[in-house]
């Protein structure tokens, strides 16, 4: 049925090109060689995979090279899923499964035509695929070319939580038909009804990683199971269950986490590594008794996640040349601070990651260690095995470092040995929980630090927010009002933007965080100030005429730019 569809909608040399096979077309575009697909079709008789996963796995090509080699070869649309809102008529019309086994989403009703359906496939040369499509739907289809994790990302966020629901009631049903003693009850473990958990579980974090969360938390409430996921700072409830599956997720979690499943009285932490589309993540988690259950929170973190590269953190072309002028210090101490949240971690390893050279020895402190750095020797603290970020650091200054990185200054000790080495010739950097740039100096002299020590090793102070970028697809522009100008600090007449919400930022207004810096170099006028014992305010005020931009100041810059809203710039005042 479907070859006569091709020939008479695009043609019998359309049609011809169907029937040649993907390798042939990569070979025709240039994109690999015969050796290379020689070598792909080897590995795809060990794996069974398809054709084009093979490639990228073996990273002779990527997913955005074979959709523009299918686009120039058969004249096929592209598609950017993530773009288009899909009608809830036509979510009805396919089932889950099929449209993951053949990786395709069916996403709009030709304008001109309401008979033919409009179908994003990854597989476009799957004759049989667009067959069982038209069978099952009873639609004609015309086929678009999008990626593969495209169309998984956007299979997950339309059929995600009715998979999840699905799951939860059949491990409720499954529940109900076995006969347990009470006391079996109490003792229940994930290994009765196994799959249905475990299933439940992979989708609450395949989902929290597709819709960008960075973290999630399970928390049981008197009468059912609230799932919720930070998404871009910001906690939005996903899904409820039945109070009943509580103990087996708990269960199934403590289990991949490596924690004791008997032990329900104490807070417990742990930790899972999972692969979701192609990408490593770690997840960081933590179980605490609450009065209605044990609580699961987990720390999404992608392994490749924290080490950014400069531009990708948000720095203006000045901030960018105070970051780069602290870094080439030598020895010294940089400090990055900012409260919990606000990607101190991620600018760490960016700096870290900037310094790793072949000719530097780089030893950090952290707990935990939150990403893995080749080249980079990396030390987990330990406080059973008596192994705190003192003990480590004076072991460290044994082993010929040239930088350090210590995950947090938390106490005097750790501080106390931070100062000596940089004194002593080491780069040291490490965050601390301030304020602002100036507050962290101030830190410092209440851990015992004596001021003209810190004038001597201290070499910047990096302090930092996270923002929320408005969707650049729906912000609006308007005139500030009296009260957005007094948050601004204008009297004049400025244009600003709104968040208004669509579907590719999920009705929310914002798509993505920016950092917010303020990058206090510590000069000789600052250090003349730090020595002679000058007030926080002192040591602001001096900043400020070495030309420090404020915190403040930097995210008014980025609601003039039109980056940010006016209701974010006043989450940093308030915190400032």
């Amino acid at each position: 049925m479907i070859v006569f569809e091709i020939v008479e909608r695009y043609g019998m040399e359309f049609y011809s090109k169907k029937r040649k096979r993907l390798g042939d077309l990569l070979i025709a575009s240039d994109c690999i060689t015969q050796a290379q697909l020689e070598e792909a079709l080897t590995k795809q008789k060990e794996t069974h995979k398809k054709l084009g996963e093979t490639l990228i796995e073996l990273g002779l090509i990527s997913e955005a090279d074979i959709v523009e080699a299918l686009h120039t070869q058969l004249g096929l649309d592209v598609v950017k899923l993530g773009r288009v809102r899909i009608e809830e008529a036509i979510i009805h019309l396919a089932n889950e499964n099929i449209l993951r086994k053949y990786q395709m989403m069916p996403f709009a009703f030709k304008e001109d035509n309401p008979n033919v359906l409009r179908v994003a496939m990854a597989d476009p040369l799957d004759i049989v695929a667009v067959d069982d499509l038209a069978i099952v739907t009873n639609y004609q289809i015309e086929v678009v070319v999008s990626t593969p994790t495209e169309i998984i990302s956007t299979i997950e966020k339309y059929y995600g939580n009715a998979e999840a629901m699905a799951v939860a009631e059949r491990y409720s049903k499954e529940r109900e038909t076995l006969y347990q003693s009470q006391e079996e009850k109490e003792e229940e473990t994930n290994d009765v009804l196994n799959a249905p958990i475990v299933l439940l579980v992979k989708k609450i974090i395949e989902q929290a990683v597709r819709q960008r969360a960075s973290d999630i938390h399970i928390e049981p409430l008197k009468e059912c199971i609230r799932v919720r996921y930070r998404i871009d700072g910001v906690l939005t409830e996903v899904m409820k269950y039945d109070l009943s599956l509580l103990s087996a997720l708990v269960a199934r979690i403590k289990v991949i986490g490596e924690m004791d499943i008997s032990e329900k009285r104490k807070p417990q932490d742990g930790r899972i590594t999972s692969i979701i589309d192609k990408k490593e993540y770690d997840i960081r988690v933590s179980v605490l008794p609450t009065v209605y259950g044990e609580k699961i929170v987990m720390r999404i973190t992608a392994k490749d996640g924290l080490t950014k590269s400069k531009i990708e953190l948000g720095f203006s072309s000045e901030e960018m040349d105070k970051f780069n002028r602290i870094l080439s210090n030598p020895y010294g101490i940089i400090l990055v601070t900012g409260p919990t949240g606000s990607g101190k971690s991620t600018t760490l390893y960016t700096a870290l990651s900037e310094l790793n050279q072949e000719d530097v020895n780089i030893i950090t402190v952290e707990d935990p260690v939150e990403a893995n750095i080749d080249g980079v020797n990396q030390v987990q603290v330990n406080t059973k095995a008596e192994l705190t970020f003192a003990t480590a650091l004076r072991s460290i200054l044994r082993q010929d470092p040239d930088i350090i990185m210590i995950g947090e200054m938390r106490d005097s000790e750790t501080a106390q040995i931070a100062v000596k080495a940089s004194i002593t010739g080491h780069l040291v950097v490490s965050t601390l929980h301030t304020n602002d740039s100036a507050g962290s100096i101030i830190r410092l002299i209440d851990m015992g630090i004596e001021p003209y020590l810190i004038a001597d090793s201290v070499v910047g102070v990096i302090a930092q927010r996270l923002v929320r970028r408005l969707c650049p697809y729906c912000k609006k522009e308007k005139i500030a009002d009296a009260v957005e100008q007094r948050v601004l600090g204008t009297k004049e007449e400025v244009t600003i933007y709104d968040p208004c919400g669509c579907h590719m930022c999920n009705d929310t207004g914002y798509l993505g965080r920016i950092g917010v810096y303020e990058i206090m170099p510590i000069t000789p006028s600052i250090k003349e100030s730090i020595s002679q014992k000058a007030s926080l305010e002192a040591i602001k005020k001096t900043a400020e005429k070495e030309g420090l931009v404020t915190l403040y100041q930097a995210g008014v810059l980025h609601v003039l730019n039109g980056i940010t809203s006016v209701s974010e710039l006043m989450k940093i005042i308030a915190k400032v």
